[in-house]
């Protein structure tokens, strides 16, 4: 059983407490976030606004979600390079279902659901079935997903849908964005299935030793299967929020998401090789760098300076938890 899984139990049994938090993967994205929040309160003005901050959540919310999927596949040992690409295909195909068939909206939406979890089990068959190495698999569907989305559209976005599907990815529920709520909802079902169900401990196992958690009864072939479902169920549920935003199915979306999903995943503190982590760690890197960016923007930091900033950021992210 993995470092992480004994902190966990421990944690169940005898309830969250500062120490457990200090000893936990948690404790250095919580402080990396209070950090970089008091540095960019003290920048900006405006930061610690309580627009800015709803501003920021909902910029977070994507990513957030792509995350999400992509924290049960580094925890087993894996990684997923096709999740802006399937998002992208998952909205586009929805959005052209609605427009050129004139098929109900909710049914269209099911459908990008099933396109986006269709091809998570498809990368998950291949790496559990077939054997192949992660990064190789999702590589390639990432490519055919892409391509797949600009024959569908001819290369141009899908507009035209109905108006209702904009509050997915506009609408408010109080002063709430509906996609911060979609996201944190998301979020808690992925903490249960994590840390209160067999699935959970099977996750963290295969992470932790593959042979071992095999030798113990553990189909790790249909685990692996599920967490790659799972990353492309969650992208297909971005893509939701993204059409409703845009108002537009885009073939072109989620350039380089899969990149800030994953660095979401080794700010909140998941370890890079599986077996150790927490959902609540990648939802505060998630957080994490959208202040990042948020910030950058608000102090007028070049974009290209931008980049290097949080790419160092995330190397000395993977440098400082390697032994943590």
């Amino acid at each position: 059983m993995s470092h992480n899984a004994n902190t966990a139990d421990s944690g169940k049994k005898g309830g969250i407490s500062f120490g457990w938090i200090l000893h936990s993967p948690l404790a250095l994205p919580l402080i990396g976030l209070i950090v970089v929040s008091i540095l960019m309160g003290f920048a900006s003005e405006n930061f610690f606004s309580v627009s800015n901050i709803m501003n920021v959540l909902r910029q977070v919310s994507i990513v957030g979600i792509l995350a999400v999927g992509m924290t049960f596949v580094i925890l087993t040992g894996g990684i997923d390079l096709s999740v802006g690409a399937v998002m992208a295909l998952s909205g586009t195909i929805a959005a052209g279902l609605m427009v050129n068939t004139g098929l109900p909206g909710w049914i269209a939406l099911l459908a990008g659901l099933g396109v986006g979890m269709g091809l998570g089990l498809f990368n998950g068959a291949l790496v559990a079935w077939g054997r192949m190495p992660a990064i190789i698999v999702t590589l390639a569907t990432m490519g055919i997903a892409r391509g797949f989305g600009l024959l569908y559209s001819g290369g141009y976005p899908i507009s035209g849908i109905p108006s209702w599907i904009s509050w997915f990815g506009i609408g408010r529920v109080g002063i709430v964005p509906v996609p911060v709520i979609a996201m944190v909802v998301i979020y808690a079902l992925a903490w249960v299935l994590l840390q209160r169900t067999p699935f959970g401990r099977h996750v963290y196992a295969i992470g932790g030793n593959e042979l071992a958690a095999k030798l113990s009864g553990v189909k790790t072939q249909w685990v692996k299967l599920a967490v790659y479902g799972i990353s492309g169920l969650t992208s297909a549920l971005a893509a939701i929020i993204l059409t409703g935003r845009l108002m537009s199915g885009q073939p072109n979306a989620g350039v380089g998401f899969e990149l800030d999903a994953i660095a979401a995943v080794v700010l909140g503190g998941t370890a890079i090789a599986g077996g150790r982590g927490l959902i609540l760690g990648t939802l505060i890197g998630a957080i994490l760098l959208g202040i990042l960016n948020n910030g950058l923007n608000l102090m007028g930091i070049n974009p290209y300076m931008q980049d290097v900033i949080k790419g160092a950021i995330i190397l000395l992210a993977i440098y400082i938890g390697r032994e943590w």
